[in-house]
C-alpha cells in the first residue's frame, strides 16, 4: 500500500471499519419522515455543462422527473459568494442542499452547522461532520485504470499527453490510475502532464493539448473540456473522463471512464425522506460495484483483443480480485 493510498484510506477509516457509511452515534436531528417531493437545491461553482457538475445535475433532474424532489440550482457561484447562497437556500426551507465545497470547506461547514435540520451533501476532499454534513467524491479510479490499459495498448508513439484542472486528490488519483493502467500493458509508455489551474477553461486546455501533440503525443487524456477538441483538430486520439463525449468527437474518443451520481443522490434523497439522513461519506457509491462508475470503449477504434483484455480486468475488479491503487499525490511528467 502506498503512503498516499494509506492517507486516502485513513480519511475513510470509519467508513471502511464499520462496513457501512453512517457515523455511529450521530442521529439525524429531524427524524420525522418527509412526504415527496422534498425540496432540493444545488450550488455549483461552474456551469452545469461542466463534466463533474453535469453528473450531479443529471442525477437530480432524474429524481425530479420521478417526483421525488423539487429542484432548483445556482451555477457559476464564486467561492466568495458560496456561503451566502447556501444560507439563502437553507432559509428558504430546502430539505437537502447539494454542491461542491473544495475551495470553501470551512465556510460551508460553518453554514451547515447553523441549519441542523437541513441535510447537506457536498463534494469534498475531507470527511463528514455532525450534525448534518455528508460528503461525496467521484471515485472513478477503477475505470480510469481500464482506460489507461486501452491507451497503453493503442499508442504508437509511446507518448501520452495529460491535461488536468487542478492538482488536487480528486484529479490526481484518476491520472495515476490511468498511468498505472497504461504501464501495466506497456512499460515503455511515457507521459506529459500539465494542469491549467481552472475547472472550466476549454481554450486554455486546448492550447495545452496542442503543445503536447506537437511534441509527439498521439493519445490525449482529456480530464478537462478542450483537450478532445485539440485531439480532433490534430488527428490524434483521446481518452474521456466523467462523461461520454464520443458522439461529439466521432473517431476520436477511444474509451471513457464514466461517473454516475445516481447511486449517491438517490440514497441521500431516500435517507432524507425516511428521516434517517446522517453525516456519511457517500464516496463508496461512486465505485463500479455500486454502479457509480463504468467503462465505455469504442470497439470500432480499439482492437478486439485489447477490448477483451480490458473487459477481463474489469471483471476482476467487479469480482473483487483486483484493486486499483489510489495515489493522491500530484502526478508528474515522465519525459
Amino acid at each position: 500500500m502506498t503512503t498516499n493510498r494509506a492517507a486516502a484510506l485513513d480519511r475513510r477509516t470509519l467508513l471502511l471499519a464499520s462496513g457501512g457509511l453512517a457515523l455511529a452515534g450521530l442521529p439525524w436531528p429531524a427524524a420525522a419522515q418527509k412526504a415527496k417531493p422534498i425540496k432540493v437545491a444545488a450550488i455549483y461553482t461552474v456551469p452545469v455543462e461542466q463534466q463533474w457538475v453535469s453528473r450531479i445535475h443529471k442525477a437530480l433532474n432524474a429524481a425530479k422527473a420521478r417526483g421525488d424532489i423539487t429542484y432548483k440550482w445556482s451555477e457559476n457561484v464564486a467561492n466568495t459568494d458560496y456561503e451566502r447562497v447556501m444560507r439563502q437556500y437553507a432559509e428558504e426551507g430546502n430539505d437537502l442542499l447539494v454542491g461542491e465545497v473544495f475551495g470553501v470547506e470551512r465556510a460551508a461547514r460553518k453554514a451547515a452547522a447553523d441549519y441542523p435540520k437541513v441535510a447537506f451533501l457536498m463534494g469534498s476532499s475531507f470527511g463528514p461532520s455532525k450534525p448534518n454534513f455528508s460528503v461525496f467524491d467521484n471515485w472513478i479510479h477503477e475505470p480510469s485504470y481500464l482506460t489507461g490499459m486501452v491507451a497503453g495498448r493503442v499508442t504508437k508513439s509511446n507518448l501520452i499527453g495529460m491535461v488536468g484542472g487542478y492538482a488536487i486528490p480528486e484529479v490526481n488519483r484518476l491520472m495515476h490510475a490511468f498511468m498505472n493502467g497504461a504501464r501495466a500493458v506497456n512499460p515503455n509508455v511515457k507521459f506529459m502532464v500539465t494542469f491549467i489551474n481552472s475547472w472550466y477553461d476549454p481554450p486554455k486546455a486546448k492550447e495545452a493539448a496542442f503543445a503536447m501533440i506537437d511534441r509527439g503525443a498521439d493519445i490525449m487524456y482529456a480530464e478537462r473540456f478542450g483537450v478532445s477538441d485539440a485531439a480532433k483538430e490534430r488527428g490524434v486520439k483521446a481518452i474521456g473522463n466523467v462523461i461520454d463525449t464520443s458522439a461529439q468527437y466521432p473517431g476520436v474518443i477511444l474509451a471513457s471512464a464514466l461517473w454516475h451520481m445516481e447511486p449517491t443522490i438517490d440514497r441521500a434523497i431516500a435517507n432524507v425522506i425516511a428521516g434517517t439522513f446522517e453525516p456519511q461519506d457517500y464516496g463508496i457509491y461512486s465505485y463500479m460495484a455500486h454502479g457509480g462508475a463504468s467503462l465505455v470503449v469504442d470497439e470500432k477504434l480499439v482492437p478486439a483483443e485489447v477490448v477483451a483484455e480490458v473487459r477481463a480486468k474489469e471483471k476482476e475488479i467487479l469480482d473483487g480480485l483486483f484493486r486499483v491503487d489510489v495515489n493522491d499525490a500530484e502526478p508528474k511528467s515522465t519525459i
